[in-house]
């Protein structure tokens, strides 16, 4: 995406001075910063196939529902297509802030707690919005969807020597996701995808992985990418969430997701960033640890 392209397909962004891409993050979508003639970032523009158009629309109004809810993200501007390109495009407005999992290492540690409760409440927000009638209850599509990536996992060159304890702890908690509420999932919420501005919380962005389902289901992320950028800000989002230590039912979902997406995590590692699978193993080792082999369902990380 150039200027040029810009313009000819967005005549009324006539303020806009320089189109810069946005290279941070796993998503296949076209991302870019829109400048001002101040020289200032506007806007962010995010592109993706023209075949993708119903999913973006979607992620397109759901950013707009949770704006109109209070959330602190991007204000929701544009969406449309660009037929000669093949592409889908929304245009949202730019959050002022850095990334919070560079940021929170250099902040105190009180402030990345502080940094975490607002996050927590944030995304308690978000969890206002009721999932769309579906023909299957949550229970039966998560219960669905372990049991396929488990086959994908039990085909996969790469296995655990705790495979057959975290198999049993999610057989053995697996009822727990009978009767949970359907609600919205950001799906992808950690410090990468939050932003920090002043040493305070600033926003959320990317909502492109957003999904359906129990709400707790988008705490296991703090496992894999929060806990080791910043510990006070994993208790902060979680006590943020609750005003407070959590119920001991939040812990015990809280377990069964973080071992339901065990295998998964390494066959989407070894399928689409294989070089990473030594990292990744090393996080999961973490996990490991922090649940004492999922003997335990309160992580030690957590300290009220």
């Amino acid at each position: 995406m150039d200027l040029t392209i810009l313009r000819e397909h967005l005549p009324d962004m006539t303020d806009i001075t320089a189109v810069e891409p946005i290279r941070k993050g796993f998503s296949h979508d076209g991302k870019f910063v829109l400048r001002g003639r101040d020289g200032r970032p506007a806007y962010v523009l995010r592109t993706a196939p023209l075949a993708e158009m119903e999913r973006k629309r979607g992620e397109f109004e759901i950013v707009r529902k949770v704006h109109d809810a209070g959330v602190r993200t991007s204000a929701p501007v544009q969406f449309g297509t660009m037929e000669s390109q093949d592409m889908v495009y929304m245009i949202l407005g730019y959050v002022e802030g850095d990334d919070a999992s560079e940021m929170l290492p250099g902040l105190t540690s009180d402030e990345q707690y502080r940094v975490g409760l607002e996050a927590g409440g944030e995304l308690r927000l978000m969890h206002r919005l009721e999932a769309p009638a579906m023909r299957e209850n949550w229970f039966q599509r998560r219960l669905a969807k372990h049991k396929r990536q488990w086959d994908q996992y039990v085909r996969c060159e790469v296995r655990l020597p705790e495979e057959g304890a975290v198999l049993a702890f999610i057989e053995t908690h697996a009822h727990l996701m009978e009767g949970r509420p359907d609600r919205f999932q950001h799906d992808d919420f950690h410090p990468g995808n939050l932003l920090v501005r002043g040493g305070a919380y600033a926003g959320v962005i990317d909502f492109n992985r957003y999904d359906w389902g129990d709400p707790y289901h988008d705490f296991l992320k703090i496992a894999y990418f929060a806990r080791d950028v910043s510990i006070p800000f994993a208790i902060g989002q979680v006590e943020g969430y609750f005003d407070g230590p959590p119920p001991e039912l939040f812990w015990k979902l809280y377990a069964l997701y973080t071992a339901m997406i065990v295998p998964p995590t390494i066959t989407w590692t070894q399928q689409v960033v294989p070089e990473q699978l030594d990292s990744m193993l090393e996080r999961i080792r973490v996990v490991l640890d922090d649940h004492r082999g999922f003997q335990s369902a309160v992580p030690a990380w957590y300290k009220p």
